[in-house]
């Protein structure tokens, strides 16, 4: 089990943005930010969760790494189709419209959008129909 991920951005602003926009439709918002003086790395940090419980991070003082890849849980079909669109619509760029990826298992149900640093961002229901 993952406790939380962060990777860094180039523009804060714009990636808080397009992440609440993206995650909304996932049930996932954004719940805190830590400025520059209370990080260990000194650059502020905004933490996405859900039910209190930051686990997604982006922060503006590291370097963005390239390859980096990140798959929410959806609860639905559905819910992968909304993240998609909103995703879309903030912002982000097409990587993998929503489908059955059959590779990975026979209910496999993802998208994939390109963030605005390029970072791979998915939703992925597991859930048959």
């Amino acid at each position: 089990m993952i406790d939380h991920v962060g990777f860094a951005v180039t523009n804060l602003d714009a990636s808080k943005t397009f992440y609440e926009a993206a995650l909304a439709p996932l049930g996932i918002a954004n719940l805190m930010t830590v400025t520059p003086e209370q990080t260990e790395a000194g650059g502020t940090a905004i933490g996405f969760g859900r039910d209190g419980k930051p686990f997604f991070w982006i922060g503006d003082n590291e370097r963005v790494g390239e390859g980096t890849h990140i798959a929410f849980v959806a609860d639905t079909r559905d819910q992968v189709d909304a993240f998609y669109r909103a995703a879309i619509s903030a912002g982000g760029r097409d990587n993998g419209a929503p489908g059955i990826r059959a590779h990975y298992h026979p209910n496999y149900y993802g998208a994939f959008v390109l963030d605005p640093d390029g970072m791979n961002i998915e939703a992925v229901c597991h859930r048959p129909a």
